[in-house]
């Protein structure tokens, strides 16, 4: 049983603590389907692998960031940009990337947590969750832009 404490008890961790004491075998349950824990390395891969292939059939954002991506990367690549300018287009396009990956996470999650109702709060994780891609992206453009432009430029011979 669970003695009260001071008043920074926590009551989520109580009733966690409560279902336990109640159900000893509750810690002991196999997780299956969508809940199970990858037992080796390539399961982990394969469950990462799905999420980028959920995501890219999915999201039609994600899919306009691998093509732009793959299109700047294919620039510098025919402008021969120094390797640490390509080092850096790849880690901003991998950013964004990762950054609508999350987005796209945090918007299942909320809409498994409050289904088909309106919530202030839902809006709110949804739309700053939409906001970081977007920051992300455009200085992506950015930082894309002062690295090709001069290159190109020079290429073009202007």
């Amino acid at each position: 049983m669970l003695v009260p404490q001071e008043s920074n008890s926590n009551p989520r961790r109580e009733r966690l603590e409560s279902a336990e004491a109640s159900t000893p075998a509750l810690s002991k349950v196999r997780r299956l389907g969508a809940w199970q824990v990858a037992s080796d390395l390539p399961s982990s891969f394969r469950y990462a692998a799905q999420g980028l292939s959920y995501g890219f059939r999915s999201q039609r954002n994600f899919r306009i960031h691998v093509f732009t991506g793959a299109a700047v990367f294919g620039l510098g690549l025919w402008l021969q940009l120094p390797l640490p300018q390509m080092a850096v287009l790849v880690l901003t396009v991998a950013a964004v990337l990762v950054l609508e990956l999350i987005n796209t996470a945090t918007e299942a999650v909320v809409d498994l947590a409050i289904g088909r109702q309106f919530h202030p709060l839902a809006r709110v994780a949804k739309d700053c969750a939409a906001a970081a891609v977007l920051v992300a992206a455009i200085s992506s453009l950015v930082i894309a832009a002062l690295l090709i432009l001069p290159a190109l430029l020079v290429r073009l011979g202007v």
